[in-house]
């Protein structure tokens, strides 16, 4: 799976979150300041090069919609963040972010009982 630039990742957010969309839709759900519409539809036919989205003719112009899950792209960048600043290792991920975050015994606890439940 290809990485997305911060504004394409943006711009998936709210694909994500509406499911199915214009562009002008899209514009409206973007923090300010508004990007133009013309920005905007660059991005998204990019993303349909790139595999991320598909559209559909609604009238005289396009509805899109994400063809990759939020949770696939997520798995994916967290592996490769994994990969290239914790040689792989997620044991080390969790205690840089420990040390970084000062993070608290019953947050880390928190966080193993939801791993134990969702290995269930």
């Amino acid at each position: 799976m290809k990485q997305l630039t911060k504004a394409e990742e943006e711009v998936m957010q709210v694909l994500w979150q509406l499911e199915k969309c214009n562009v002008a839709a899209i514009i409206n759900k973007l923090p300010e300041p508004k990007p133009a519409y013309n920005t905007v539809s660059t991005i998204v036919r990019i993303l349909e090069n790139k595999g991320f989205v598909d559209h559909e003719q609604k009238g005289k112009g396009y509805n899109y919609f994400p063809l990759v899950k939020k949770s696939d792209y997520s798995y994916q960048s967290i592996n490769k963040l994994v990969e290239g600043y914790f040689q792989g290792s997620y044991k080390s991920m969790v205690s840089f972010f420990m040390k970084k975050n000062d993070m608290s015994l019953s947050e880390l606890e928190s966080i193993l009982n939801e791993i134990k439940k969702e290995k269930k």
